[in-house]
């Protein structure tokens, strides 16, 4: 029988942050960082990490955050890290990692700690995703929303007026096609993620797990300096080719051999600030222990379709807590699908108090800005309390 994983050593965390699990959530054992437990009755702030990243992202805000006056909570979500209770089989159950399951998980820890709503959740990346899926359904639980890196469309549509004039089926997305029959032939990496190959490809890379995380997490961030994002025109091919190699990849390589031709120097890597050799040691043994296909599984809940007509459901809904968008201004993902961040500011979100590009910030932006991601939301939380 596997012995239970044990809580994170303290010294591996900033002063103020404890490691703990919290049991019977929604199935899991859910491992949590928490900050500002040293009183009760504090307003409560929830944290959802992204891929591939872990609660341990958010070390850098948490004690700012708990100096605040916030009880301040970030869990290692479905998929990642020491949360336990989840199978990632690739040919197992997809059905746990759908995104309104991942609102569940966090309803079931904010419950647990005893709290009927939180002042916000937060949420990185694809945490982004669950976080905007937290406030539609539940804006009573989750009154205010700040989503980073990954601006929010809105629930998908439903067919309309089809009563008497059928609609049409949906046609086939060329894109992939398109994307194979370029002159330098290329591939959307949350496609790759979905194959069956992609755990493997990271979990055993050459160069390991160690510099894989060190290439992607640098060809991702502001020191990479062919991060200059700009908007795009359409989902099409020959505009998606306009996108860094870590987002629409060569169509023959794998997501290894990609950062691999962007790991940085030596002298690099002895420079960095936001993520030295010694935190990132951390993330390679969690993910050197856990494989990366528990956090795949949510980007194929999202490739397969398998869950729209669930999210179509909230067709026409809109968030209406009080919501930001943050993000570094050296970040991609703020426009690697056309036309998201103006759906975000004008039909998906019906009260953002503010669109926030930080500079010398790239995808990680709570890492690599992490004194100005605190202050910006401090500042949304009191806005936000003040309705």
């Amino acid at each position: 029988m596997t012995e239970p994983l044990s809580a994170i050593d303290a010294a591996l965390l900033p002063p103020g942050i404890r490691s703990r699990f919290v049991d019977d959530i929604n199935g899991l054992r859910m491992h949590v960082l928490e900050a500002g437990f040293e009183t009760r009755d504090r307003p409560c702030i929830l944290l959802l990490h992204g891929f591939p990243e872990l609660a341990y992202s958010w070390r850098k805000v948490m004690p700012q955050l708990a100096a605040a006056g916030y009880h301040v909570l970030a869990l290692d979500q479905r998929g990642y890290g020491r949360t336990t209770g989840w199978d990632a089989d690739y040919d197992g159950d997809l059905a746990p990692f759908r995104l309104l399951n991942l609102v569940r998980d966090a309803l079931g820890l904010v419950a647990a700690f005893g709290y009927r709503h939180v002042e916000a959740v937060v949420g990185h990346d694809f945490g982004s995703s669950v976080a905007a899926w937290c406030a539609l359904v539940r804006p009573d639980v989750f009154r205010a929303v700040a989503l980073m890196s990954a601006p929010f469309a809105g629930p998908p549509p439903l067919p309309f007026g089809t009563a008497d004039v059928p609609a049409a089926p949906k046609p086939e997305d060329p894109v992939h096609r398109d994307l194979a029959a370029l002159p330098r032939p290329r591939k959307h990496y949350q496609w790759y993620y979905s194959t069956r190959e992609a755990n493997g490809d990271m979990q055993r890379a050459p160069q390991g797990v160690h510099d894989f995380l060190r290439g992607y997490y640098h060809h991702k961030s502001a020191d990479w300096t062919g991060n200059r994002p700009f908007p795009l025109n359409s989902w099409t091919a020959s505009e998606l080719a306009k996108l860094p190699t870590y987002y629409v990849m060569r169509l023959g390589q794998t997501m290894a051999e990609t950062v691999a031709e962007e790991m940085p120097s030596p002298a690099q890597i002895a420079a960095n600030r936001w993520l030295p050799d010694l935190e990132l040691a951390f993330y390679a043994g969690e993910y050197d222990r856990t494989g990366f296909q528990g956090g795949l599984q949510w980007y194929r809940c999202g490739t397969s379709g398998a869950f729209t007509a669930e999210h179509e459901t909230y067709s026409g809904r809109s968030i209406d807590v009080p919501s930001c968008f943050i993000s570094g201004r050296q970040d991609w993902g703020i426009y690697q699908r056309s036309g998201t961040i103006e759906a975000m500011q004008t039909t998906a979100c019906s009260d953002m108090r503010g669109v926030h590009l930080i500079d010398h910030a790239g995808h990680w932006v709570q890492q690599e800005q992490p004194d100005e991601v605190s202050r910006l939301l401090l500042e949304f939380f009191t806005q936000a309390a003040g309705r």
